[in-house]
């Protein structure tokens, strides 16, 4: 039985009066039935939307098309990935989005919105204004109901790991991401057939045009419109559960503006030769930059609270002195992973990941508490991340410890210690750290007995 240090108490705030202990679950409620029912709906939505572009675009279309939707994929996605690099989300969860957002919501959106083109058109006589107000208004209510779904979804089943606006945001931008992708197979497959036909090659044509459009300069598109919902919903993941009314007003307002920012640009090809230039450079370039900023702000924010809340395990025994300072820093945490590669090895540098991800949950968790927002099970969340976290220490402290402060001796005073952020790090007197491999680390000073006094409050105690 491993002896663990006391548990700090809990943190002022009242807990989640919603989060009450309830009976097992029945049998449409076990896990397995509700992963094969998903997996089973978006396995068969895949299959319907894939045979009906392929149906409109044809054998050639399709494969041209898909080729060249595939290319904004992977730097949206890490760009997601990066803004999430303070409390990374599980990718279960990222690829549920990708796959609601390419089979599901693109199976709702073009079978919805040809339906309601189709009945406007009938209804007016009009056909050419049914496509204009399918385009500006059936479309953005459509298809961000449909995309807001898969974020809806998580924040209700997933509600561990949405947080706040960061995990809203990234989770919103990475459905939206799948959602693109499938639409651009078909726009860019049905302007390749339409070049088929015309003859049009080289950069007069259609698929060049439309690659350029929505591939080059707008991939950010339907992303900026989804996080709006996202970011409503993190407001809503901040509240606490008696603000019942913020709780859902937040997420219909971010999803009301993602369908007026949506339409804003869906009409802007009907304001003449110059409008989609004057639409991107005076909203959609301006919006993108003001989100941007929003999220790198919170992203600092939740730096912040890693550095304010993890001090309280460090009194405990959990943690050492510098950690909340490394913890709390992406520079350091990076530096500390670099450390455990070139001296442990990259499975060590995985082992040091997690320890910094468990770290940033706990610091979350603890926040939550404070502002009592934490459900009953905090004491079992807290201590599970603990235990996490001290299965790992021994390669995570000292990978931190080299990142983060570490005593220094002024000139002109023997015994004097300040603390400063470093490369490098001295060993307290004897001490020769063991990789969780069995290897020792190569090349560390360690203190010897007629070194310099270590400073008294020694993180290996």
């Amino acid at each position: 039985m491993a002896t663990y240090p006391s548990y700090p108490m809990y943190p002022d705030g009242p807990l989640s009066d919603s989060a009450v202990p309830v009976a097992g679950p029945r049998w449409w409620q076990r896990r397995w039935v509700r992963y094969g029912g998903l997996i089973g709906l978006l396995a068969l939505s895949g299959l319907v939307i894939l045979g009906l572009v392929w149906q409109q675009t044809g054998n050639e279309g399709f494969l041209v098309g898909l080729g060249l939707a595939v290319l904004p994929v992977p730097v949206l996605v890490s760009a997601f990935r990066w803004l999430d690099r303070v409390d990374p989300g599980p990718w279960r969860d990222l690829v549920f989005a990708f796959a609601w957002g390419a089979c599901a919501a693109a199976l709702i959106a073009i079978v919805a919105n040809s339906f309601a083109t189709h009945w406007i058109a009938v209804a007016t006589a009009d056909p050419n204004g049914a496509d204009t107000l399918g385009a500006t208004v059936i479309a953005p209510i459509v298809e961000e109901s449909a995309k807001g779904a898969a974020v809806l979804l998580l924040f209700l089943f997933r509600r561990r790991n949405f947080t706040g606006i960061v995990d809203g945001v990234v989770v919103a931008g990475i459905t939206a991401t799948g959602f693109a992708f499938t639409e651009n197979i078909l726009y860019l497959g049905t302007a390749f057939g339409t070049d088929q036909i015309t003859g049009g090659h080289g950069i007069a044509s259609v698929t060049a045009a439309t690659f350029f459009v929505r591939v080059v300069m707008s991939p950010f598109a339907h992303p900026l419109f989804t996080v709006c919902t996202g970011i409503g919903f993190g407001i809503a993941a901040l509240s606490a559960d008696r603000q019942r009314t913020r709780r859902v007003l937040a997420p219909l307002a971010g999803l009301l503006l993602a369908m007026c920012m949506h339409a804003t640009w869906n009409g802007s090809s009907s304001l003449g030769q110059y409008g989609f230039i004057a639409v991107y450079a005076t909203f959609m370039a301006p919006a993108f930059g003001l989100l941007t900023w929003l999220v790198v702000w919170t992203r600092q924010r939740e730096l912040r609270t890693v550095r304010t809340e993890l001090p309280a395990y460090v009194a405990a025994g959990w943690l050492t002195a510098p950690e909340p300072y490394v913890l709390g820093s992406m520079k350091a945490r990076r530096q500390a992973r670099d450390y455990a590669t070139h001296h442990f090895g990259k499975a060590a540098a995985r082992e040091v990941a997690a320890y910094e991800a468990h770290a940033t949950a706990l610091a979350f968790l603890r926040h939550r508490g404070r502002q009592g927002r934490a459900g009953a099970d905090f004491v079992v969340r807290e201590r599970e991340l603990l235990e996490r976290l001290w299965g790992r220490r021994e390669i995570a402290r000292v990978a931190l410890a080299s990142a983060g402060p570490r005593p220094v001796q002024p000139w002109g005073h023997a015994y004097g210690y300040g603390y400063g952020y470093g490369h490098g790090y001295a060993y307290p007197q004897g001490y020769a750290p063991q990789s969780s491999y069995g290897q020792p680390s190569h090349g560390q000073p360690v203190y010897g007995a007629a070194s310099v006094p270590y400073p008294a409050y020694n993180p290996y105690r």
